[in-house]
């Protein structure tokens, strides 16, 4: 039980928006600790290098679809259940960000959000369920991982309206899932992380960063290895008894201030 607690190996996943940020981070972990590893996204030359970046140390495949898409959301299912009888792990972490004035905030662009960030999630779902029902027992639970974010959880002075009604739906969403699956042996949580490495992150001023460290009880951005681990723990024999829970990872950000 010590040695298998944590384990995923031979875990079949798949994880989306999974060529950089939070996403690659979770599907690093997830290959270098033994998992058989779908990874999702939109770019076919991103899909295709992560795949074979990661592929040096496990299992990897590049599975290029834009989950916008319902035809691409049911070839993502087709493509996994063709394959293999069971999917043990979905990540959903793709997703999308507006930032614009309240005065000038578009239909497209809160339409687009929206889209990725709460209709694709419940989608895709809903195509991969005879996946992730086909392999889970009440000893082992297939488990659905869902991005969200402490903007779900808390309201800052940016002006990112669907993204922040999108993640705050992730999160009930993700409830409403857990109380409907938990009977068929499939646990649904979700992680709401704050501020990480990201595209988002790399032209901002280390001035700026350093204030945001300062608000955070940690003292810190995350690290890859906090969001892999907790992954692996909502994935892994540890977490089996955990369901429809939203797991704050942010530092102390928002329980603790």
């Amino acid at each position: 039980m010590k040695d298998n607690l944590f384990s995923i190996h031979g875990k079949i996943a798949l994880v989306t928006g999974a060529t950089s940020g939070i996403g690659l981070m979770i599907a690093r972990g997830f290959v270098e600790h033994g998992a058989h590893v779908y990874v999702v996204a939109r770019n076919q030359t991103a899909c295709a290098q992560v795949a074979a970046d990661l592929g040096g140390t496990g299992r990897c495949i590049a599975l290029p679809a834009d989950l916008s898409s319902a035809a691409d959301r049911s070839r993502i299912a087709d493509t996994v259940m063709s394959r293999h009888s069971r999917l043990d792990i979905l990540v959903n972490n793709a997703g999308a960000l507006a930032d614009e004035s309240i005065d000038t905030f578009s239909e497209e662009s809160w339409d687009a959000v929206m889209g990725l960030n709460l209709k694709a999630v419940f989608f895709l779902t809903q195509k991969l369920l005879p996946a992730l029902r086909n392999g889970a027992s009440a000893d082992a639970p297939a488990r659905i991982i869902n991005v969200g974010s402490i903007g779900g959880l808390r309201i800052s002075g940016r002006e990112n309206y669907s993204y922040v009604a999108s993640k705050a739906g992730l999160h009930h969403l993700t409830r409403a899932l857990a109380r409907r699956l938990g009977a068929e042996h499939v646990n649904v949580n979700a992680i709401a992380p704050g501020p990480f490495p990201s595209k988002l992150t790399e032209g901002v001023p280390d001035s700026v960063k350093q204030a945001v460290c300062e608000r955070i009880p940690c003292g810190r951005f995350g690290e890859p290895d906090d969001v892999a681990g907790t992954a692996i723990y909502l994935a892994s024999r540890a977490s089996a008894y955990v369901t429809g829970a939203v797991l704050p990872l942010d530092g102390g950000s928002v329980g603790a201030t």
